[in-house]
């Protein structure tokens, strides 16, 4: 006998898919102000209109820890194919093979941002402005439209946040969970609409050569996400020194926790400042960033200091903060520049932000336990909890983070052998260190790899069974493994 109450789930979802029309809606008025075909967004807002009421009409009863896991899973699962539907239907360059069209919507909503894109021009631009508004969706987005929109979740909801953000802050906001999720939106979408409009201000004075409105607001969207998708073919390097900065910035914020950025613009910095996480945070990043330009200035890549150094930090926070964007091809950086940029493809940016690998929180727990294992061999009778700040972190929990860092390297390693072999298989020539970097990159939504499938380059060179391999992955690696991979447990059915 099934125990999980699977219609309460689908019908929540149904409500997430029907506010989906909202944003689809938005992205066919750029179609129609572009004098382009609106069909393929108009046709897939009335789908999702269509399933979603359909959907909410099931039969709900209470959400628990179950319902929420499946829903979870089943939201991420059912965006990306509604997302690929607007690609597929507008059938321009890659998009018409429905592989590649899957692969893009699954990039965009988990914020990984691998595109099998070659030929931008070839795509409409409202389809385009969907890519992004996909993937700034798929930061905070979805979590806070399923939130709001699911008031009669209660308790449940909270279970619905903490389970996608991984902080346990978050009920501590106000007394209705609803009203969390309209402080922590209207936090996402004002930083979002800061930076477009910090964007504007230096186009209109001369400083943003090309960051045309369309321009600002598409990159807003997805570098708050941390999720780098860019309408341009050269990414942010196509765009001036002072753009790139803006970039950091708040790629930067974007990867930080979101209850710490509330309580900050509140008039209240004691608890970033006291955050043990967004220290170490901070330290990896200027740590990585001062390694990186020293192998670039050795190797003499660029001539003059603030360029080194800006396509450094540029580069060690696009990819710690798994967001994707380029400044420049480090395709062709010294071994030891590029081997930073790999390792920092595992660290992620804190817990409770719109960032995405194994995170900051967990390297942390890692770290102090490891070092608590080191003393208590040294000496077998000492006590020594692991504390972050001034909080114990319980035991379970330890076992928890070292459970999720070992799974994470094991299907990282699963799905660098299946590259292997299937690229082999068919034919494409490529050097393990890319094959490596592709896996580290889908798996881990980072986006953009090295070699073929390095910043400027593109996913489609791989064969499609690895495309359809990298979209499982990226689905289970956005959603934080646990919610995917227990639905295929029949204790969690049954018992």
């Amino acid at each position: 006998m099934i125990r999980v109450r699977w219609r309460t789930s689908v019908s929540y979802l149904g409500t997430v898919l029907k506010g989906l029309t909202v944003p689809l809606l938005v992205s066919a008025l750029v179609s129609l102000a572009y004098g382009e075909s609106v069909v393929p967004l108009g046709a897939t807002a009335a789908l999702s209109l269509l399933v979603g009421v359909t959907l909410e009409r099931l039969e709900r009863d209470g959400l628990g820890p179950r319902e929420t896991f499946l829903m979870v899973a089943l939201t991420w699962l059912s965006i990306a194919l509604l997302g690929a539907l607007p690609f597929f239907l507008a059938g321009t360059g890659v998009f018409a093979d429905p592989v590649n069209a899957l692969f893009e919507g699954m990039s965009g909503i988990t914020t990984t941002g691998a595109t099998v894109i070659n030929d931008f021009e070839a795509h409409p631009r409202g389809v385009l402005f969907w890519r992004q508004l996909l993937q700034w969706l798929g930061g905070l987005g979805i979590l806070i439209l399923a939130v709001a929109l699911l008031s009669q979740l209660s308790v449940g909801g909270a279970r619905l946040m903490e389970t996608e953000s991984q902080t346990t802050d978050l009920t501590k906001l106000a007394p209705r969970i609803t009203e969390t999720a309209r402080l922590l939106g209207g936090l996402y979408a004002a930083l979002t609409a800061a930076m477009t409009l910090i964007l504007l201000a230096l186009y209109a004075v001369g400083a943003a050569p090309g960051m045309t409105p369309y321009n600002a607001v598409s990159h807003a969207l997805t570098t708050v996400s941390t999720a780098g998708f860019s309408p341009e073919a050269q990414s942010v390097g196509a765009f001036s020194p002072v753009v790139q900065w803006v970039v950091v910035a708040f790629m930067f914020v974007g990867a930080t926790n979101f209850v710490l950025l509330y309580y900050l613009v509140r008039g209240d910095p004691t608890r970033l400042r006291k955050s043990e996480e967004f220290r170490f945070y901070l330290a990896v990043v200027a740590g990585a960033t001062l390694l990186t330009a020293g192998f670039l200035a050795l190797d003499g890549t660029f001539p003059g200091t603030e360029e080194t150094v800006r396509h450094a930090t540029f580069q060690v926070v696009s990819i710690v903060t798994t967001t994707g964007y380029a400044s420049t091809d480090f395709n062709t950086w010294s071994v030891g520049a590029r081997h930073v940029l790999f390792l920092g493809m595992f660290m992620g940016g804190m817990a409770g932000s719109t960032t995405c690998s194994i995170k900051t929180f967990r390297w942390l727990v890692v770290l102090k336990s490891f070092r608590r294992d080191l003393l208590t061999a040294i000496h077998p009778d000492a006590i020594r909890p692991v504390r972050l700040g001034s909080s114990v972190v319980d035991e379970e929990t330890i076992r928890d983070v070292y459970a999720y860092v070992l799974l994470s390297v094991v299907i990282f390693v699963a799905l660098t052998v299946f590259i292997v072999v299937d690229v082999g298989r068919a034919g494409v020539r490529m050097g393990e260190f890319d094959v490596m970097s592709a896996a580290a990159s889908t798996f881990l939504n980072i986006g953009p790899a090295f070699g073929p499938a390095g910043p400027y380059g593109s996913y489609d060179v791989f064969p499609t069974t690895t495309k359809l391999a990298m979209v499982v992955l990226m689905w289970v690696g956005r959603i934080e493994i646990i919610p995917v991979l227990v639905l295929f447990t029949p204790r969690f059915w049954r018992e």
